[in-house]
């Protein structure tokens, strides 16, 4: 049984990382969140210790090692641009980290973790969860057997609806978030990339606060995207079934169900981690310099 602490206990993603540390059959031992309303943690591990002050979480990391009670892994589900410094810290007190995505928000910062994983001998994992989806699996080794001179030609559109608050938060601030790109669509154009090859070329034709799109250039596949959490652009479709969210991904029309099949990902995820076979620094790169440049271009 691995001890696990988390920041961040009290984010929208932190109960699937509370469960996937559960169904590992592992132990949630300390958590902190300025927020102090988790009552989801009674569901996982209530007994864990909760701090809304992060010195004070600190001192009682400081004195569980010092009493023989050793840290395995710090999960951070923490606002974006906080990443960086908690992956830092948790490598510090000399513990294996587990981040949520985008890992961090810049090329250049992993290039430093980098450095600081070699120094402090541990690893930063980061979850990839669409790696482990049935569906996206079968695609890559269709991809894979199929012609090497191939190019595909992808549709991907994701609109998941979001309410005023997000604007007032830190996810409407881009230099904390990353944009809607790096918030929602990280994960999508790891897969797409993790697929289809590495970025040759982009463009962005939408850029707004709401709402992305573009076009994406990879070795293998050419690529049209939106992103949006703009409710108004969903599919007559869907607002006639009530939905808030729709996902789309198809090739030359043809649809790629993957709308199921969520719920354990994150658990999938951590049981390849505790096997050493989890997602890295490097595995990150890609999908983070294609977020990092279509945050950086002007439309």
């Amino acid at each position: 049984m691995k001890n696990f602490v988390l920041i961040g206990a009290a984010g929208y993603i932190a109960p699937r990382h509370m469960k996937a540390i559960k169904d590992t059959g592992n132990d949630l031992i300390a958590a902190y969140d300025p927020y102090d309303g988790i009552g989801i943690i009674d569901s996982y591990f209530p007994q864990a210790s909760f701090f809304n002050e992060f010195e004070r979480f600190d001192r009682h990391l400081e004195k569980l090692k010092r009493g023989g009670t050793n840290i395995d892994y710090v999960s951070i589900c923490s606002p974006n641009y906080l990443h960086d410094s908690h992956i830092r810290y948790g490598l510090r007190i000399g513990a294996n980290v587990i981040c949520e995505k985008p890992l961090v928000l810049n090329t250049w910062n992993l290039d430093a973790l980098i450095e600081l994983e070699k120094e402090y001998s541990n690893k930063v994992n980061t979850i990839l969860q669409l790696r482990h989806h049935e569906s996206i699996l079968k695609l890559k080794d269709k991809v894979e057997n199929g012609s090497r001179e191939k190019v595909y030609d992808i549709d991907l559109t994701y609109i998941t609806s979001r309410g005023r608050w997000y604007f007032t938060s830190w996810k409407g601030d881009e230099s904390k978030s990353g944009g809607i790109a790096s918030n929602i669509g990280v994960h999508f154009f790891d897969m797409l990339q993790w697929i289809f090859g590495p970025m040759q070329d982009f463009s962005v034709h939408t850029k707004t606060m709401d709402t992305n799109a573009g076009t994406l250039i990879l070795q293998k596949a050419k690529v049209d995207w939106y992103l949006s959490i703009n409710s108004e652009n969903l599919p007559e479709s869907a607002k006639d079934k009530g939905l808030t969210t729709f996902r789309t991904l198809s090739i030359k029309g043809e649809e790629i169900e993957f709308s199921k099949g969520f719920t354990d990902l994150h658990t999938a995820s951590y049981q390849k981690i505790i096997e050493g076979k989890g997602n890295g620094l490097s595995d990150a790169r890609n999908s983070i310099e294609i977020v990092s440049k279509i945050r950086n271009t002007l439309v």
